[in-house]
């Protein structure tokens, strides 16, 4: 498969990476937070931030780059009351929140109706903050999850069309995407876009317009994540985004939003420090699951580390100096 180089030469690339750099600083002085999510161990740490799926490990979809493997990692609440009862231990074990998730049906959205009854006494009850994966949603469905007291509601945006229909095996382009963030903007739902990297099969097609569609609603936190390639088969082959394009992307966030929240997500290929290294110098703000490497580099740098053990998504602030 060619790859598509990075938008620009390298040395063009380390000088708008430069600039990316500086507005971080601007905006967020010489702080960066780190973060382990609650689906993680890291260094023997776990998140405090757990996932639930309300599909169990059922998805109508199974896109190529996933095929709902990502939820037989989380506890299965496909009924209310085990949503609530899960929600209830994490209280009591002393977490700051949690991620509802779910596999999506053919159209891309999540049964959300029959949980917003339990995720209002969830957030009466405990506290939580509160998190969905939340699919496609129209304007009813977001207005719900507001009213039941989510915080936060993540979604992937993706910028092609083809790359939508091909690998999210959907009858419909992006601008289903599009009213599903109008949807949530309209109700006040703090939204998290989500972009990842190399969607296509490992190739960077539609990213550049995700940002543009994103940078559109003035979004508060952006989360850029780069494909994880899953095991090959003779009808689907991945390959992984190169580090530079991963920065290139970061960079080019950075100038389009300057003010925003810049997160490289925990859904990325491991022992790739290099990825790690370029975004920090690319103007991110937040990392989950660093490598040794970036934590190195920050201290170098004179940025002052925090660590959080939730999403990185989230607005909600526990750092501390240590983990």
């Amino acid at each position: 498969m060619k790859r598509e180089a990075p938008h620009c030469g390298r040395r063009e690339l380390q000088e708008k990476m430069q600039v990316a750099w500086g507005l971080t600083r601007e905006a967020f002085g010489d702080v960066i937070t780190f973060y382990v999510p609650g689906m993680f161990r890291y260094n023997g740490i776990s998140g405090r931030y757990p996932a639930v799926s309300i599909t169990g490990d059922r998805c109508a979809l199974q896109c190529d780059h996933c095929k709902g493997s990502l939820l037989t990692t989380m506890p299965d609440t496909t009924n209310p009351e085990t949503l609530l009862d899960a929600c209830l231990r994490f209280k009591s074990k002393g977490h700051h929140g949690v991620l509802i998730s779910g596999g999506c049906d053919e159209k891309g959205r999540l049964p959300w109706e029959p949980f917003i009854d339990v995720i209002s006494k969830v957030k009466q009850e405990t506290g939580l903050y509160i998190t969905v994966h939340c699919g496609l949603v129209d304007r009813q469905q977001a207005r719900l999850l507001k009213e039941a007291g989510v915080d936060q509601a993540l979604l992937d945006v993706i910028g092609d069309d083809e790359t939508y229909k091909v690998v999210y095996h959907v009858d419909f382009g992006v601008s289903e995407i599009i009213r599903s963030m109008e949807a949530l903007k309209t109700v006040g739902l703090e939204m998290v876009p989500h972009v990842v990297c190399g969607l296509h099969y490992g190739e960077m097609r539609g990213e550049r317009r995700a940002l543009d569609m994103v940078a559109a609603f003035n979004v508060s936190r952006l989360v850029i994540v780069a494909v994880m390639p899953p095991k090959a088969t003779p009808e689907v082959v991945f390959q992984s985004p190169s580090p530079w394009e991963v920065a290139d992307l970061i960079a080019e966030a950075r100038l389009k939003m300057p003010r925003s929240h810049l997160s490289l997500g925990c859904a990325r290929k491991r022992g790739e420090a290099d990825m790690d290294l370029l975004a920090i110098r690319a103007g991110i703000n937040r990392m989950a699951i660093p490598s040794e490497e970036a934590l190195q580099l920050a201290r170098e740098l004179g940025l002052k580390a925090r660590y959080q053990r939730t999403c990185c998504s989230v607005s909600l602030d526990v750092a501390g100096d240590q983990w």
